[in-house]
């Protein structure tokens, strides 16, 4: 367990988010493109989909169709940054978003003052 995390230290930021999960350069295995928003605070400490404990520090998304578990690499194609999510439920609940990310997530992209942000979806891992 410890090596990931030694090689996990050596990524930028916003791909060091889950210990043993190290994400290089490899093509995404699909995308998309669409705006991304993110969880009110309210939802602090409410089950996800999956049945998580929703927190806004950790790396995660709501997507209405990709597995639970599948890794993103979530691209704010308006300023270039990035982050690596999990999904762990099911929305967003407008229709004219793709996804919702934690507070956490949104930060990294640099978007919370915006509300949301134009983003392209790459999906690094499937989940099962």
């Amino acid at each position: 367990m410890a090596t990931p995390l030694i090689f996990s230290a050596c990524l930028p930021a916003t791909q060091r988010t889950n210990p043993g999960i190290v994400i290089g350069d490899n093509a995404p295995l699909a995308f998309d493109r669409g705006t991304a928003s993110f969880y009110a605070d309210s939802f602090e400490g409410k089950s996800t989909a999956n049945g998580e404990i929703f927190r806004q520090d950790q790396m995660t998304a709501a997507h209405r169709t990709y597995p639970f578990g599948t890794i993103l690499r979530i691209i704010n194609t308006s300023n270039n940054r990035e982050a690596i999510v999990r999904v762990n439920d099911r929305g967003p609940a407008k229709d004219s978003r793709l996804i919702d990310l934690s507070r956490r997530a949104a930060e990294d992209l640099r978007m919370v003052r915006e509300g949301t942000a134009p983003v392209r979806v790459e999906v690094l891992q499937w989940g099962k």
